[in-house]
């Protein structure tokens, strides 16, 4: 079903976003409820992509920050939309201990000159290839996004799906 202010029920649908440096190829998913919002999400990073929704003379506006294409979130240092991982925001030294052991993670933020891993590293969850797929049911719309981090990506211990 497309997504759009005309449809009388929630909608989802799903198009080409464009193909990743590796050659993965990237969809968008567009949601729809029944006000006229639209809501589009992409597999690259899990990111919000846009949210238009309409004011009261029904006109739509994005109120989201970022890019319009996929070329552009390849280059966006920003995190603006997408899902970080695994750890949300920044942790001192690029370290830290588990039940005993030290994990060194990647270092990527220095605010202050102080070192440390900000929102899960290097290529954290923002920079990977998720999948995604769409579904509606009870009268609701959504997208439901799935990606495997392995034991020792980033320096994190053990998988998380």
């Amino acid at each position: 079903m497309p997504a759009s202010c005309e449809s009388s029920s929630p909608g989802v649908s799903e198009s080409d976003f464009g193909t990743i440096p590796d050659g993965g190829e990237v969809k968008l998913f567009a949601l729809s409820n029944t006000a006229g919002l639209v809501a589009k999400v992409s597999e690259y990073g899990a990111i919000l992509v846009s949210m238009e929704v309409p004011d009261r003379k029904e006109k739509l506006a994005d109120v989201t920050h970022g890019c319009d294409d996929l070329a552009g979130w390849l280059t966006k240092t920003s995190y603006f939309g997408s899902t970080v991982g695994r750890f949300g925001n920044r942790i001192a030294g690029g370290k830290f201990t588990l039940e005993g052991k030290e994990y060194v993670l990647a270092a990527n933020n220095d605010p202050g000159g102080i070192p440390c891993a900000l929102h899960g590293g290097l290529v954290g969850f923002d920079k990977m290839l998720w999948k995604g797929k769409g579904f509606v049911r009870e009268g609701a719309c959504g997208v439901a996004l799935t990606h495997t981090s392995v034991d020792g990506e980033e320096g994190y211990p053990g998988n998380l799906t």
